[in-house]
């Protein structure tokens, strides 16, 4: 339960970062922003989920003229190049095996956007994954089992995915997932919304 008479609001559609957000216990309603995802021509990935983060916050605001709102905007990189959802297992196959042994990092862009004050806050935290090396046995037993086909970089670290690294570095692990808690409850607990 919120302590506040303002309105949390989560613009995303995603249903991980609907179940990281609703583990701090506090009420909030959801959207799904309508916002053009194209990265510029010469824009980096990570100014890319920056600019997203806001831009998904922003568009609530029409909506939710006095809330607090959520945007959250998550790449893949591994050695320079953007991962994406593999939509499929043979993509999975593929991407799965080109990441096998090496660091993976995700960059997510946290934005939580006071549509009264016309104020945002906005940040970028990077979690990296090292992925141990796997076969092609493993790669297969783990894809049918989870299908994470609809997930940068063809895992669910909260399922059992994590049994594909060697190692995982950051300040918040709920970052991999695509939703930074540890940093988002400081902003909340700012804007008067007290977790625990």
């Amino acid at each position: 339960m919120n302590n506040t008479d303002r309105t949390l609001v989560l613009a995303s559609t995603s249903p991980f970062r609907r179940e990281l957000l609703q583990r701090l216990g506090i009420e909030f309603e959801t959207m799904a922003p309508d916002v053009d995802e194209t990265r510029g021509a010469d824009e980096s990935a990570e100014a890319l989920v920056v600019r997203l983060s806001e831009a998904k916050a922003r568009v609530g605001a029409s909506q939710y003229p006095d809330a607090l709102i959520i945007g959250s905007d998550q790449v893949a990189l591994c050695e320079g190049e953007v991962l994406g959802k593999p939509g499929n297992h043979e993509n999975a196959c593929r991407q799965l095996a080109r990441l096998a042994g090496r660091r993976v990092s995700f960059m997510t862009g946290l934005c939580l956007y006071d549509a009264r004050s016309d104020q945002a806050q906005v940040d970028l935290i990077p979690y990296h994954v090292i992925f141990r090396p796997l076969t092609e046995q493993q790669i297969e037993r783990y894809l049918r089992r989870e299908q994470p086909y609809n997930c940068a970089g063809s895992f669910k670290s909260e399922g059992l995915g994590i049994s594909l690294f060697e190692s995982m570095q950051g300040e918040d692990p709920n970052a991999l997932i695509g939703l930074p808690l540890i940093r988002l409850t400081s902003w909340l607990n700012a804007a008067g919304i007290q977790i625990p």
